[in-house]
């Protein structure tokens, strides 16, 4: 595996902005599954109450993005990781904005360090 150039200031300014441009987390993995939407695989502003709500009764305005759709056949990916997909897409929320802030304080650290020599 190739080791990617170095990140610049620039770049992680850029990842910054699109975390927080995205809708607030945490967000969640939902299941759902009914006669509109067989096995919906969905990221979520609220928690997977396991009681796999039905349309309409669940709030599609908490869906964030959906990982597999399979009656209608809209969503779905050929390697059939729609739960993996699901879990990196939920954690990222949550995930990315940690290391964007520790890579800013070593970086910030680093500037601090009294030069040798």
């Amino acid at each position: 595996m190739d080791t990617p150039d170095p990140l610049t200031d620039e770049e992680l300014s850029e990842i910054e902005e699109l975390a927080l441009a995205a809708t607030p987390g945490p967000w969640h993995v939902r299941q759902l599954d009914d006669d509109f939407a067989m096995s919906l695989v969905a990221i979520s502003t609220v928690p997977d109450t396991g009681a796999d709500k039905r349309w309409p009764d669940f709030d599609h305005r908490k869906m964030v993005a959906a990982t597999l759709v399979q009656q209608p056949r809209y969503v779905d990916v050929a390697d059939e990781r729609w739960d993996e997909n699901a879990n990196f897409i939920a954690n990222a929320r949550q995930d990315v904005p940690r290391p964007i802030a520790e890579i800013r304080r070593l970086l910030e650290a680093k500037d601090q360090k009294p030069k040798e020599g």
